[in-house]
């Protein structure tokens, strides 16, 4: 009986051209991990949406004298402004502390994904989980204060509290690569806390004493609540507030890069 021939073995074929990019993916990853986050969704969804009610359903249907906007409607930039900034915040320091300290950082190092690049998905990925906040807040504000907006300045409300965040995700990294886990997470919510308190989400910056209110009027959370009060009133941005939340940006994001550098040299 004749030996059956092998079967020829397929020649390997040389795969040319471009590695697919790892970052949709990565931001895709670092966004479901925050999604299932329970801190996510209590300081981002509960907590601004829950406030939102209860201070709207209290004096929601005053109306601010200067600008002629009820103050459903400024309550719902406040707590939308607040739930923003949480996200923004929560969703980088404990979870890049946690990553650092894991060793995840120095694994990075040997993928395809440079320094900046990486930093860059940290921020597309907390400014994703930002939307929700936003989102939800607005239609509380609908459904329940009928509070109603021209099409194009919804459009601009969100997209500018949304394109806003940057400082503070920038923030949170800072936070991240040089606190430790246990101290990271109390160091995010003193930040988130203090940034809506003295930015004048909570209340009017008005009623604190002078110094400080000066010291409210230069942090990044009051020029960005002013620029989405202006904007719900039919009225352009100051510039002021525009070139601080740029300035702020610019600053922080440079200070994360710096954190982030020196936080994988040391491991």
């Amino acid at each position: 009986m004749p030996t059956p021939m092998p079967t020829p073995m397929p020649t390997p074929t040389l795969v040319t051209g471009r590695a697919p990019n790892p970052f949709p993916r990565y931001v895709r990853l670092e966004a479901l991990r925050m999604l299932r986050n329970k801190r996510y969704a209590i300081f981002v969804v509960a907590f601004p949406v829950g406030l939102y009610l209860l201070y709207a359903n209290l004096w929601g249907g005053e109306v601010d004298e200067a600008s002629g906007v009820r103050a459903s409607v400024q309550l719902m930039v406040s707590m939308a402004a607040y739930g923003a900034l949480a996200a923004s915040i929560m969703s980088t320091a404990v979870p890049w502390s946690q990553e650092r300290q894991a060793g995840w950082l120095r694994r990075l190092q040997v993928t395809p994904l440079r320094g900046r690049t990486v930093i860059a998905t940290k921020l597309v990925s907390s400014l994703l989980l930002v939307l929700p906040s936003l989102v939800l807040v607005s239609a509380a504000a609908v459904l329940t204060q009928h509070v109603t907006l021209p099409a194009g300045r919804w459009a601009a409300l969100i997209a500018v509290m949304w394109a806003g965040t940057v400082p503070f995700a920038a923030l949170g990294l800072i936070i991240g690569s040089l606190a430790r886990p246990d101290t990271a997470q109390p160091l995010a919510i003193a930040g988130m806390f203090g940034l809506a308190l003295l930015g004048g989400l909570w209340f009017p910056v008005d009623m604190l004493p002078d110094t400080l209110g000066m010291v409210a009027r230069a942090l990044p959370s009051y020029d960005y609540a002013d620029i989405g009060r202006r904007i719900v009133a039919g009225a352009a941005p100051h510039a002021g507030a525009v070139g601080g939340i740029l300035v702020w940006s610019s600053a922080l994001c440079a200070l994360a890069v710096l954190a982030y550098r020196r936080a994988t040299a040391r491991g």
